[in-house]
């Protein structure tokens, strides 16, 4: 089967285009990505059949084989600043739960900013 990179895809309109890698530009409709999978990424290698359409040479039966990473995986932090990151985390998570243990939740301010500390750290594992 032939492979190539999705040159555009606009998911609004549900087509866009592959570069095979072979330089030939294959027409890449929705129903022909995988099941469950609504849209690609530029970038994406796939590997799929053609077929000839009316207007030319048309992907089927798509099977996604590398998806490009993300900006926001590209510009997360490293695993060495993470880890003390979540150690430090523990420790306050830790002193929090005695706190709860004892009948006491932490004051408005405070639980304001644990819990956006923990949804960036969120988003760092997330990315």
């Amino acid at each position: 089967m032939p492979t190539g990179k999705v040159k555009f895809y606009d998911e609004d309109k549900g087509f866009g285009f592959i570069t095979s890698d072979d330089g030939q530009q294959v027409f890449l409709h929705a129903s022909a990505l995988p099941a469950g999978t609504t849209s690609v990424k530029p970038g994406t290698k796939l590997e799929f059949g053609i077929a000839d359409g009316k207007r030319g040479a048309q992907a089927l039966s798509v099977r996604i084989l590398e998806a490009p990473p993300t900006m926001a995986r590209l510009n997360r932090k490293a695993a060495d600043d993470m880890v003390v990151i979540v150690e430090d985390l523990v420790k306050v998570l830790d002193g929090i739960g005695t706190d709860l243990r004892r009948g006491r939740y932490p004051e408005n301010a405070h639980s304001r900013k644990i819990a956006s500390l923990l949804r960036k750290v969120a988003d760092e594992f997330d990315a």
